[in-house]
Protein backbone atom coordinates (compact mmCIF):
# COMPACT_ATOMS: atom_id res chain seq x y z
CA UNK A 1 0.00 0.00 0.00
CA UNK A 2 2.89 2.35 0.62
CA UNK A 3 6.02 3.00 -1.39
CA UNK A 4 9.07 2.84 0.87
CA UNK A 5 11.72 3.95 -1.61
CA UNK A 6 13.96 6.70 -0.26
CA UNK A 7 12.28 6.30 3.15
CA UNK A 8 9.19 8.14 1.92
CA UNK A 9 5.67 6.99 2.69
CA UNK A 10 3.47 7.67 -0.35
CA UNK A 11 0.03 6.17 -0.87
CA UNK A 12 -0.02 3.84 -3.86
CA UNK A 13 -3.72 4.47 -4.54
CA UNK A 14 -6.02 7.47 -4.60
CA UNK A 15 -7.96 8.45 -1.54
CA UNK A 16 -11.60 7.39 -1.30
CA UNK A 17 -14.05 9.85 0.20
CA UNK A 18 -17.55 8.91 1.37
CA UNK A 19 -20.49 11.20 2.00
CA UNK A 20 -22.59 8.91 4.18
CA UNK A 21 -26.34 8.38 4.20
CA UNK A 22 -28.24 10.99 6.30
CA UNK A 23 -25.41 13.52 5.75
CA UNK A 24 -25.88 16.80 3.89
CA UNK A 25 -23.11 19.09 2.66
CA UNK A 26 -23.75 22.52 1.19
CA UNK A 27 -20.64 23.96 -0.46
CA UNK A 28 -17.74 23.14 -2.73
CA UNK A 29 -15.49 20.06 -2.54
CA UNK A 30 -12.15 19.53 -4.31
CA UNK A 31 -10.07 16.36 -4.25
CA UNK A 32 -7.68 14.18 -6.22
CA UNK A 33 -9.43 11.02 -4.98
CA UNK A 34 -12.66 9.14 -5.62
CA UNK A 35 -16.02 10.13 -4.08
CA UNK A 36 -19.00 7.99 -3.11
CA UNK A 37 -22.13 9.99 -2.28
CA UNK A 38 -24.90 8.26 -0.34
CA UNK A 39 -26.10 11.48 1.29
CA UNK A 40 -26.94 14.90 -0.15
CA UNK A 41 -24.52 17.33 -1.80
CA UNK A 42 -25.60 20.82 -2.81
CA UNK A 43 -22.72 22.63 -4.48
CA UNK A 44 -19.70 21.81 -6.62
CA UNK A 45 -17.57 18.66 -6.59
CA UNK A 46 -14.29 18.76 -8.54
CA UNK A 47 -12.19 15.60 -8.49
CA UNK A 48 -9.60 13.84 -10.63
CA UNK A 49 -11.11 10.49 -9.65
CA UNK A 50 -14.41 8.61 -9.97
CA UNK A 51 -17.72 9.86 -8.57
CA UNK A 52 -20.33 7.34 -7.47
CA UNK A 53 -23.79 8.57 -6.53
CA UNK A 54 -25.40 5.73 -4.59
CA UNK A 55 -29.02 4.62 -4.72
CA UNK A 56 -30.06 7.04 -1.96
CA UNK A 57 -27.53 9.73 -2.93
CA UNK A 58 -28.49 13.11 -4.36
CA UNK A 59 -26.40 15.86 -5.94
CA UNK A 60 -27.66 19.28 -6.93
CA UNK A 61 -25.04 21.53 -8.48
CA UNK A 62 -21.91 20.89 -10.52
CA UNK A 63 -19.70 17.80 -10.75
CA UNK A 64 -16.40 17.62 -12.65
CA UNK A 65 -14.68 14.20 -12.68
CA UNK A 66 -12.89 11.54 -14.74
CA UNK A 67 -15.54 8.76 -14.46
CA UNK A 68 -18.98 8.60 -12.86
CA UNK A 69 -21.50 5.92 -11.88
CA UNK A 70 -24.96 7.20 -10.98
CA UNK A 71 -27.66 5.17 -9.22
CA UNK A 72 -29.35 8.04 -7.37
CA UNK A 73 -30.37 11.59 -8.31
CA UNK A 74 -28.38 14.30 -10.07
CA UNK A 75 -29.51 17.77 -11.10
CA UNK A 76 -27.21 20.41 -12.56
CA UNK A 77 -24.03 20.44 -14.64
CA UNK A 78 -22.10 17.18 -15.00
CA UNK A 79 -18.76 17.01 -16.82
CA UNK A 80 -17.21 13.54 -17.08
CA UNK A 81 -13.93 13.33 -18.99
CA UNK A 82 -14.15 9.60 -19.68
CA UNK A 83 -17.11 7.26 -18.94
CA UNK A 84 -20.53 8.02 -17.44
CA UNK A 85 -22.52 4.95 -16.36
CA UNK A 86 -26.19 5.54 -15.56
CA UNK A 87 -27.93 2.74 -13.67
CA UNK A 88 -31.64 1.85 -14.04
CA UNK A 89 -32.53 3.57 -10.75
CA UNK A 90 -30.88 6.89 -11.71
CA UNK A 91 -32.61 10.20 -12.32
CA UNK A 92 -30.56 12.86 -14.14
CA UNK A 93 -31.52 16.35 -15.26
CA UNK A 94 -29.51 19.34 -16.42
CA UNK A 95 -26.48 19.57 -18.70
CA UNK A 96 -24.11 16.65 -19.28
CA UNK A 97 -20.75 16.73 -21.08
CA UNK A 98 -18.95 13.40 -21.35
CA UNK A 99 -16.56 11.17 -23.25
CA UNK A 100 -18.57 7.91 -23.31
CA UNK A 101 -22.05 7.03 -22.10
CA UNK A 102 -23.68 3.84 -20.82
CA UNK A 103 -27.37 3.92 -19.84
CA UNK A 104 -29.32 1.00 -18.37
CA UNK A 105 -32.98 0.63 -19.38
CA UNK A 106 -35.30 2.32 -16.90
CA UNK A 107 -33.05 5.28 -16.09
CA UNK A 108 -34.55 8.79 -16.22
CA UNK A 109 -32.19 10.88 -18.36
CA UNK A 110 -33.69 14.33 -18.99
CA UNK A 111 -30.60 16.36 -19.83
CA UNK A 112 -28.88 18.03 -22.71
CA UNK A 113 -25.95 15.77 -23.57
CA UNK A 114 -22.74 16.70 -25.35
CA UNK A 115 -20.21 14.02 -26.23
CA UNK A 116 -16.58 15.09 -26.37
CA UNK A 117 -14.28 13.50 -28.93
CA UNK A 118 -16.92 13.18 -31.65
CA UNK A 119 -15.14 15.66 -33.92
CA UNK A 120 -11.97 13.57 -33.86
CA UNK A 121 -13.94 10.46 -34.84
CA UNK A 122 -15.76 12.29 -37.65
CA UNK A 123 -12.51 13.67 -39.08
CA UNK A 124 -10.92 10.22 -38.93
CA UNK A 125 -13.76 8.91 -41.12
CA UNK A 126 -13.23 11.72 -43.65
CA UNK A 127 -16.50 13.49 -42.86
CA UNK A 128 -16.81 17.24 -42.41
CA UNK A 129 -18.32 18.68 -39.26
CA UNK A 130 -19.39 22.25 -38.57
CA UNK A 131 -19.32 21.90 -34.80
CA UNK A 132 -16.57 20.88 -32.41
CA UNK A 133 -18.77 18.59 -30.35
CA UNK A 134 -21.60 16.23 -31.15
CA UNK A 135 -24.85 16.81 -29.28
CA UNK A 136 -27.08 13.84 -28.51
Amino acid sequence: MFNRENNEMKPSTMERNILAKNTKIVGDLTSDGDFRIDGILEGTLDTKGRVIIGLEGSVQGKVFCENADIEGKFSGELKVNKMLTIKASASISGEVILGKLSVEPGAAFNASCTMKGALKELKANGQKSTSEEKTA
